[in-house]
């Protein structure tokens, strides 16, 4: 049975009441399988002149940025990396302060860009990815009039559809804004537009980042951290799927099909007659905002009622039907208190505190968790519990956490390092590995630090800025709310399910009792056992080494003195001193030599050079 619609219940003081309008029952929606393909967009670009400016200057920007990432990181890098790495941070968020300036005045995809790049996390510090989310707040709304000819241009005359129609956005976006409306049968609705021009701009912005990012891949200091390409590919799939309200459409039905028997969960209708692929026509559902808890306390529901009812509705999202609502923030959320003469009303009676619909809106971010990707994350906890490096690395591919030519081996390597040292431990015990044993792995393998071969699929960065989010909403609304405990169980299910699934070796040895342990607080001691039951003895630590030293991977490690140590490195800095000399006296010479000759302005250029090398000469000390 489908929750009752809200429009059939009674306004209360927070919350519209929306009239009755029959809903049609929605078949099971699939999300659309069908990927945009972004290069032909790209290459299909508008080239009106308006266009054409756009796209060099934003081409212009990124260039500019990359030409200043080349100086800084490769030029300067080379004979002052003390100062570099020092400034590096003051640069970086220089460098963000000036993009958001940049996409407030040019609008559209630039705004969408940075609050994607600020979701990004795994390749960017915080203090860039925080100057970046405040562009959340910085979208002007389109004037009433533009927005009253895009819907007319798609639904026809709007006083034919809409017997009301407010000029005033309730919200405004990047890409598109929402206007309140009540149609001709009196239903309460909100009216989702795309801004004016908004699909072409994003076509010349996505072809702009597009070009900058191929010609950033022919360096090597950004082609060893990330795959820019992809990074825009994936991008533009997100916004250009987001420039189709019809994809939002579905998205809403989809969820709508997934509770439509559960009493507790409410998702609005989606009014299709009234829309297209540019207007999107919703049930007006605004209630209680999610943090406002004085309205919630004032309607008699318990906060500590709502954070778990969130939390249960995300995790049966997540691990259940691996298709979740990526924006979770309290605009979103609703709770509409219920009146008691309704069966939804009734089958929450036996609950703390008054019954009540928790509401989503706003379907255009959703995450998607694969079969392959799932798969991954067991294999990654298998390979872990069984101490096997190799499969540990084959998961991440499976993944697609490692960049495209990752050096497995050397990653694997590390993995085999950093078992070896906390292996067995507990989380206490973790914690209190001294800091010089973990920087003696850090400089073993400083190479794999320094490039970086990792990046996270944007659903992965979706799941867990969700989950981030959730947790701090649940714990604001009941301190005492403890979301770990509240996953477990379905974390148990699922993994027990996809390892009865795949015949896996280990589904024997994973019992309900074992999953709650490796989940609980006792997970580091659990997985010792299991890796102790598994290997059976050390011989099977020494038969390892026999296999490696077969194959040629068995390394040895040589610890220097601290005072060798600090040998070593003044000879290094002597070394690049002395470099740095020769050159200076050879600029000097050479430049004298030609200013004799009268060649002035070689002369010229020789003195500077023996200038910047004077200078970092001085600059190298020991």
């Amino acid at each position: 049975m489908r929750s009752p619609k809200i429009s059939s219940l009674p306004a209360t003081d927070k919350a519209l009441a929306i009239p009755n309008g029959k809903a049609e029952a929605v078949g099971t929606s699939e999300r659309a399988q069908e990927q945009v393909n972004v290069r032909r967009i790209i290459e299909n670009r508008p080239r009106s002149l308006r266009m054409q400016f756009r796209y060099v200057r934003v081409v212009w920007h990124f260039g500019w940025l990359f030409v200043q990432l080349v100086f800084w990181q490769i030029l300067m890098q080379r004979y002052f990396p003390e100062r570099v790495k020092g400034g590096n941070l003051r640069r970086w968020t220089a460098y963000a302060r000036a993009f958001r300036r940049f996409a407030v005045d040019m609008g559209g995809m630039m705004i969408k860009a940075g609050q994607f790049v600020s979701t990004r996390g795994d390749v960017l510090p915080p203090e860039v990815t925080d100057e970046l989310a405040t562009l959340r707040d910085e979208v002007p709304g389109v004037p009433g009039v533009l927005i009253r000819q895009i819907v007319e241009m798609e639904l026809g005359s709007i006083n034919a559809r809409f017997s009301q129609f407010d000029n005033e956005p309730v919200a405004a976006a990047s890409l598109g804004q929402v206007h309140r409306a009540r149609l001709q049968n009196g239903d309460r609705v909100v009216v989702k537009v795309l801004r004016p021009g908004i699909i072409e701009i994003c076509y010349t912005d996505l072809a702009a980042m597009f070009t900058v990012s191929r010609i950033a891949m022919k360096f090597k200091f950004v082609s060893r951290r990330m795959d820019a390409v992809a990074l825009i590919e994936e991008f533009g799939r997100v916004v250009l799927e987001e420039l189709s309200y019809k994809h939002e459409a579905q998205n809403a039905n989809h969820f709508r099909e997934m509770f439509k028997n559960d009493l507790g969960v409410y998702i609005p209708e989606v009014y299709e007659q009234h829309s297209t692929d540019r207007v999107l026509t919703l049930e007006d559902v605004t209630a209680i905002k999610l943090d406002d808890y004085a309205a919630l306390e004032a309607a008699g529901i318990s906060r500590a009622a709502v954070a778990k009812r969130l939390m249960d509705t995300y995790l049966r999202q997540v691990f259940e039907e691996g298709f979740f609502h990526a924006d979770p923030h309290p605009g979103n959320l609703f709770v509409y208190p219920l009146p008691p003469d309704n069966d939804a009303y009734n089958a929450q009676e036996a609950q703390e505190g008054s019954p009540f619909y928790l509401i989503f809106i706003d379907f255009g971010m959703v995450g998607t968790l694969t079969p392959q990707i799932i798969n991954g994350l067991i294999g990654t906890m298998a390979a872990v519990v069984t101490r096997d490096a190799h499969k540990l690395v084959k998961s991440y591919s499976e993944l697609g956490i490692l960049l495209p030519g990752a050096d497995t081996e050397r990653i694997e390597q590390a993995t085999r390092a950093v078992f070896d040292q906390v292996w067995g431990l507990s989380m206490a015990q973790m914690s209190s590995v001294s800091y010089d044993s973990m920087a003696t792995i850090g400089k073993e393998f400083n190479d794999l630090l320094f490039s970086m071969p990792f990046q996270v699929p944007q659903d992965f960065i979706y799941l867990g800025r969700t989950m981030g989010i959730l947790s701090g909403i649940s714990t604001s609304l009941d301190p005492s709310f403890n979301p770990w405990s509240e996953i477990q169980p379905y974390a148990q299910k699922v993994i027990a399910k996809k390892l009865s699934e795949n015949d896996n070796p280990l589904a024997g040895i994973f019992g309900s009792s074992v999953l709650q342990g490796i989940l609980g607080s006792g997970g580091a001691k659990t997985l010792l056992n299991i890796g102790q039951s598994i290997f059976g003895n050390t011989a099977a630590d020494a038969k390892d080494v026999l296999a490696r030293a077969e194959r040629g991977d068995l390394t040895f490690r040589v610890d220097p003195s601290p005072e060798y140590q600090q040998q070593l490195n003044r000879i290094e800095v002597q070394g690049r001193r002395t470099t740095r000399a020769v050159l200076l006296g050879t600029g000097m010479i050479t430049a004298t030599l030609f200013y004799m000759n009268g060649d002035v302005v070689p002369a010229v250029i020789g003195y500077v050079f023996s200038a910047v090398m004077l200078v970092a000469l001085y600059f190298t000390g020991e």
